[in-house]
Order: C-alpha cells, then sequence, then structure tokens
C-alpha cells in the first residue's frame, strides 16, 4: 500500500491492520459516507461559485463533475442558466 508523505510508516501499518478487521458492510458504510461527505462539499463549492443558482441548478452542476458534462446533459438536459 503506498504512504502518504504525512503518514509514518509505522501508523499506516497499523492503519492497513485496523482497516482488515473492519467487515465488509462497515467498509461499504465507510464509502458511502465519505461519497456524501465529498457531494456536500462539491455542492458548498458550486454555491459559492453560482451564488444565484437554484438547488435544481446546482444538483444539475454537481452532474456535470460527476458523470461529464456531455453524460449530465444526455440524462438531464441542458443547464439552464440562472
Amino acid at each position: 500500500m503506498n504512504i502518504t508523505s504525512d503518514t509514518s510508516p509505522e501508523i499506516n501499518t497499523l492503519q492497513v491492520a485496523l482497516l482488515r478487521q473492519v467487515p465488509p458492510a462497515r467498509k461499504l458504510a465507510m464509502v458511502g459516507d465519505m461519497n456524501q461527505t465529498v457531494q456536500t462539499l462539491a455542492l458548498a463549492g458550486l454555491r459559492t461559485r453560482h451564488p444565484a443558482d437554484s438547488p435544481e441548478q446546482l444538483h444539475r452542476r454537481l452532474a456535470d463533475l460527476v458523470l461529464g458534462s456531455e453524460f449530465a446533459r444526455q440524462v438531464y438536459g441542458p443547464l439552464l442558466s440562472s
């Protein structure tokens, strides 16, 4: 496993050992929690950059980030201006 520059080898080894003990269902829940956090942070950034957008427009912009603008347009239609 790659070691990040701010983690000592001893701590990295401990983290890997602890993660190996986590049941698969809990690992899946952790991934879901991380995905939700990333989406929340992405929406906060979009709100900062596009304060006049409606919630629907912000979620459409999020789709651009997640799916890519071409696929998001095919799925959700064009992004409507505020």
